[in-house]
């Protein structure tokens, strides 16, 4: 089979790793692909935003499966496009990724169909939003209705911080039409989980659990990134946390689309906060998650295309999914001033072909890398994901950590705590 992977940061080239481990695929492309993609797939120097040319590209060139990493063509919607002239894709249509595309109709799914989440309110008028603050206190969260890069949400500490907020998305415009309806909810607390999931618009299976870091600095401290680091599986995420969410949370949101006559076909994430009073949904994305796919895909035992067929093609429930029973972890080296203000064109060292030269169990994914003057360079904030698996997890911490002191550029930044809670959770566990 020939296989299109739509997309080029380090969420794709982890699909695009794990997809050329497949018997199945004879040829494997990527659009448009980055320099570390081209070792396993055939670039093509194509726009992400030009959906009509990915779509002919593929059709033209026999394409039998589009596989679509980022939200945007998602919620553009690529997929029907695909649809529309023939092609098999992965990857929800552009009425179903209104589940990410808009957190105003995923509140109000989960209101409607009763799947537990933040008590919450709506708005596009900033006065009427600043006054729902101030009656509400802090801490208080604030989120642009729309897509923003992960960038899109504040955690407010006090009213002022929360107003400022309101200001910034709907007066000042900084996400641009992203943020002209806010949604304004209740803080919640407790362990976060992440939970991706393979569904077919009936059957749900969910993924091995995983935790993200997303603050900038040690200590979740600092500004809120795309995310620095993430393990695998999530010790919070007990037999019991996972039969609940499959009941009270999973089973219903998919049923829920399917009601509202948009059954939601491909991978669907869950974003969940384990609060005192249960499991409860932070957010919904419409594709996997970015970084969390480099810590569960490689755990993944199962042929990822032939789990992706099932999806398209309604036969989930007759297809075994399974994932190792070890652990990994994932360290983010980005560039210094990430989330805000970066350098790019800094020399990497420290790899060969784009890998730590002799690390047993550990792969490098290039989330923002390129070549110039045959050198490898950063090209991104967030640039290398550091991936290590093993039996345990406090092993594949070690292992990654390990490996990500052999690598070097200048202004190199990452967090020297990932995982460090989950080995405080399975210790008090013991």
């Amino acid at each position: 089979m020939k296989v299109l992977v739509v997309g080029g940061g380090g969420r794709e080239h982890t699909l695009a790793w794990k997809l050329a481990q497949s018997p199945s695929v004879d040829k494997l492309y990527a659009i448009p692909g980055s320099a570390a993609m081209s070792e396993v797939a055939q670039c093509v120097d194509i726009a992400l935003s030009d959906l009509d040319a990915i779509t002919d590209y593929a059709k033209n060139e026999g394409i039998d499966m589009l596989v679509v990493g980022p939200e945007v063509p998602l919620t553009e919607g690529l997929a029907d496009l695909a649809q529309s002239k023939g092609l098999a894709v992965f990857g929800p249509n552009k009425a179903a990724a209104q589940m990410e595309g808009s957190k105003v109709f995923a509140k109000n799914l989960m209101k409607k169909y009763h799947v537990p989440t933040a008590a919450y309110a709506s708005f596009t008028d900033g006065d009427a939003a600043k006054a729902y603050i101030k009656e509400q206190g802090a801490p208080i969260v604030v989120k642009a209705d729309g897509l923003a890069a992960g960038k899109g949400v504040v955690v407010a500490q006090t009213v002022e911080e929360a107003k400022a907020a309101v200001r910034a998305m709907i007066e000042d415009k900084t996400f641009g039409q992203s943020g002209a309806r806010v949604v304004i909810e209740e803080f919640m607390e407790g362990p976060e989980v992440s939970v991706l999931s393979f569904t077919d618009g009936e059957t749900v299976v969910p993924m091995v659990s995983s935790m993200d870091h997303k603050c900038a600095l040690d200590g979740d401290k600092g500004l809120n990134t795309g995310g620095m680091g993430t393990i695998a599986p999530n010790p919070y995420y007990t037999d019991d946390v996972a039969a609940e969410c499959m009941e009270k949370i999973f089973l219903p949101t998919v049923a829920a689309m399917q009601a509202e006559g948009c059954p939601f076909k491909g991978c669907l994430y869950f974003g969940l906060m384990l609060t005192p009073d249960g499991p409860k949904v932070i957010e919904y994305n419409c594709r996997f998650g970015d970084p969390e796919t480099q810590v569960v895909l490689p755990l993944l035992e199962s042929d990822l295309l032939t789990v992706m067929q099932a999806c398209t093609n309604g036969t989930l429930d007759k297809t075994e999914v399974k994932f190792s029973d070890g652990a990994a972890a994932c360290v983010v080296l980005a560039s210094g001033g990430y989330p805000v203000a970066y350098e790019k064109g800094k020399e990497i060292t420290g790899l060969e072909n784009g890998q730590v030269p002799g690390a047993a169990d550990v792969t490098v994914y290039h989330a923002g890398t390129a070549i110039k003057d045959g050198k490898l360079v950063t090209n991104g904030g967030r640039v290398l994901g550091v991936t290590a698996t093993a039996p345990r997890l406090t092993a594949a911490i070690t292992q990654a950590y390990a490996a990500a002191e052999k690598i070097s550029f200048e202004k190199l930044h990452k967090r020297s705590d990932i995982g460090l809670r989950a080995l405080k959770a399975l210790a008090e566990k013991q």
